[in-house]
């Protein structure tokens, strides 16, 4: 992702509905409850950890059992370290107290309690950039016991290994907040583990890039497995019976029907605020709907210019809710005026808008009748809500608005199906089209003639365009 071209604009849930998932995440709900079971008595080693004798109380304060039960309850108290839950007293003789923000996450604002969770959910990503300890312990030390990590042999690059997860995350951010619906579908883990590997240009993958697939998914599957319990990801994991033997790959799943099986991951709710806020730490422009409800008509047009359908629409529909109908059909009309090169896209965006606003706003579209710009879409506003009195338009405003309506389709979705209909379609109703519309005096005329010429699939008819694009730009001085 280049952190220089906006992001689609993620659409976030309510931030008091946030701040509940995060406090119900089983990683912060642990955190909490030590830091509030921590006291005078309770010892902490160098590094801020528990000593070793205090984790099976700790445990069972959380009501953990089993063999993990010391290495989760031992997770949850370095949380609770990170983000302030808990405070170090007195490092010399390992004492902590209750830190100030533990208030935060039952007295303080939805922001508050958020502002605690991305602490925390930073501890469990840079957790889950290190590979297994057990991996990196080394040749034991024959005279005392003593197992050594040697680093010198490690095939482990920290910087690398956190930039791999955080390219995995951004894709997964990228599919999130690409989908039409408010929430993401579940992403298969190899389709992801693809993404980071195999080149965009390559077809049949080799059998080495398969082998780096698959050992990918195994990287990503202990990671999200890790990440599950902070609330950034709903993880369904790797069946473990595609594996031959517990140190073995699993088989390529290149061929199996059932995908699921080789583990499924989307981000949560709480998980897209978590990485938009990243991403916006780390310079990205990652929009969100809501972000131009306070903002003028002009922002509204241009800043929804480049998101999808669904999110367009949702965006506007917030910036109408708070404003009287015919005052925001006035201010959108003003916007949507220009003759650059966006102006196309801002009116197609404007007649949108205009379609989500009631009978109320029909003195402002009546204000434009005779305005060149938007005298099209303002009859084509009347018409579909049956009103009277309603002039005819000339012969040259209908072949502005066809330009005008084509230059913006090409401006929001490039050569797409929908747009090459469209063309086929203009060019069999009207077969004097290309011979009227080079002359018409609009920016975008050659443009608009050489896409159709590009586009249209009979060769006789893609000339007559071409040649009609060269007459507009000889005319233009182009």
């Amino acid at each position: 992702m280049s952190d220089s071209s906006p992001l689609p604009p993620a659409r976030l849930h309510p931030e008091a509905e946030l701040a509940r998932d995060a406090l119900s995440t089983p990683l912060l709900s642990r955190a909490a409850r030590l830091a509030r079971w921590a006291g005078p008595e309770t010892r902490i080693d160098a590094g801020g950890g528990l000593v070793e004798e205090q984790l099976p109380a700790a445990a069972e304060v959380l009501g953990l059992s089993g063999e993990e039960a010391a290495a989760e309850a031992s997770e949850a108290w370095r949380v609770a370290v990170d983000t302030g839950l808990v405070e170090v007293v007195d490092e010399e003789a390992g004492t902590v107290a209750a830190g100030e923000d533990l208030a935060l996450l039952t007295g303080g604002a939805p922001h508050d309690v958020l502002a605690v969770w991305l602490a925390a959910l930073e501890t469990v990503l840079a957790d889950a950039s290190v590979p297994d300890l057990d991996d990196l312990v080394g040749a034991m030390n024959p005279e005392d016991g003593v197992g050594e990590i040697d680093f010198s042999s490690l095939d482990w690059d920290p910087e690398a290994e956190a930039e791999f997860l955080d390219g995995v995350l951004g894709n997964l951010y990228l599919l999130t907040v690409g989908e039409e619906g408010p929430g993401g579908s579940p992403v298969p883990l190899p389709a992801l583990a693809a993404s980071m590997i195999v080149p965009s240009d390559m077809g049949e993958p080799t059998n080495d890039v398969l082998e780096q697939v698959s050992d990918a998914m195994m990287r990503l599957d202990d990671q999200f497995r890790l990440l599950e319990p902070v609330g950034l990801v709903a993880y369904q994991p790797v069946d473990e019976a595609l594996m031959a033997d517990a140190d073995e790959e699993p088989a390529s799943p290149v061929d199996d029907t059932d995908v699921t099986r080789y583990g499924m991951v989307r981000l949560t709710p709480l998980g897209l605020y978590g990485l938009r806020a990243r991403l916006l730490e780390a310079g990205f422009e990652a929009p969100a709907v809501g972000d131009l409800a306070d903002k003028g008509a002009d922002a509204l047009l241009d800043g929804t210019a480049s998101f999808p359908p669904a999110a367009a629409q949702a965006e506007t529909e917030q910036w109408l809710a708070r404003r009287e109908s015919l005052a925001s059909a006035r201010e959108l009309l003003a916007a949507a005026r220009g003759l650059d090169a966006g102006a196309p896209l801002r009116r197609l965006r404007c007649q949108q808008a205009l379609s989500l606003v009631g009978a109320e706003a029909e003195p402002a579209l009546r204000e434009v009748l005779d305005d060149p710009e938007l005298g099209g879409l303002a009859r084509v506003w009347l018409a579909e809500r049956g009103a009277g009195d309603v002039p005819a338009p000339s012969e040259e405003l209908v072949f502005w608005l066809t330009v005008d309506t084509l230059a913006a389709q090409l401006a929001a979705e490039g050569n797409s199906d929908e747009l090459r209909g469209l063309v086929e379609g203009l060019a069999q109703q009207h077969s004097g089209f290309f011979a009227a519309a080079w002359r018409v005096e609009h920016p975008a005329t050659a443009d608009v003639l050489e896409a159709m010429g590009r586009l249209h699939p009979d060769k006789k008819i893609a000339k007559e365009a071409r040649k009609a694009a060269f007459k507009a730009r000889s005319q233009q001085g182009g």
